[in-house]
């Protein structure tokens, strides 16, 4: 997988640095960071694995299949326990990785614990030859959530913007829903207008404002 490619990949995984432009392949992108020789990519690789198994894309097998030898399926279960470290880190708990954890041996449990030490006393974590920076593993981490937090209230905010469009659009006609949304954010309405809302308009408001329709219109609903 070419560099471009595998950036792009990357984004769409969550990894914040990198813009998207097409869709992952999930286990291929994981086993190409675990290739790539690049610590950079290693310590983002808790979010690309929570992105990777939210999105119900992530396979343990398929990303070792396309490993070439033992030492990458040694760095890829490493990079595994360096997500469960940041994961106990955190009291995040994952269905899928609740079931991945009972094929942990003793060994690496302690080797999470451990890790997971050193990350909240920001010092690094060792395998090997390999090195963890604990500052850029949970700077990483947190900038991704903090960016998914703010993109799910986005989201929902839109969800409701939409639901309020569709829900006024059924109650009133689009001549009808402008003056409501005009009245609504205190703009001034012509004579015209203002004799059109009181005629009509008001009337539907004081229906939709009324307690007990309200209530049976929820009874109704729930039957």
């Amino acid at each position: 997988m070419a560099d471009e490619k595998l950036y792009s990949n990357l984004s769409k995984l969550g990894f914040p640095i990198f813009e998207p432009n097409e869709d992952p392949d999930t286990n291929e992108t994981l086993a190409e960071v675990v290739k790539s020789n690049d610590t950079r990519l290693w310590e983002g690789f808790p979010i690309l694995l929570a992105n990777a198994a939210e999105n119900y894309q992530f396979s343990l097998g398929q990303v070792l299949q396309q490993l070439d030898n033992e030492e990458q399926k040694l760095l890829f279960h490493q990079l595994v326990l360096l997500s469960a470290s940041v994961y106990s880190m955190y009291h995040l708990s994952f269905s899928w990785f609740n079931k991945l954890k009972k094929d942990f041996s003793d060994k690496d449990k302690k080797r999470i614990k451990t890790w997971r030490d050193n990350l909240v006393h920001r010092q690094a974590l060792q395998e090997g030859d390999n090195q963890f920076d604990p500052e850029r593993v949970t700077g990483l981490f947190e900038l991704y959530f903090e960016q998914k937090v703010e993109k799910d209230r986005k989201r929902k905010e839109k969800f409701q913007e939409f639901s309020m469009e569709y829900a006024l659009s059924q109650i009133f006609s689009p001549k009808q829903k402008e003056l409501f949304k005009k009245k609504l954010e205190g703009d001034l309405l012509s004579k015209t207008e203002q004799e059109y809302y009181s005629r009509t308009v008001k009337k539907k408001v004081v229906a939709l404002a009324n307690s007990e329709l309200h209530a049976l219109s929820q009874k109704l609903l729930e039957q």
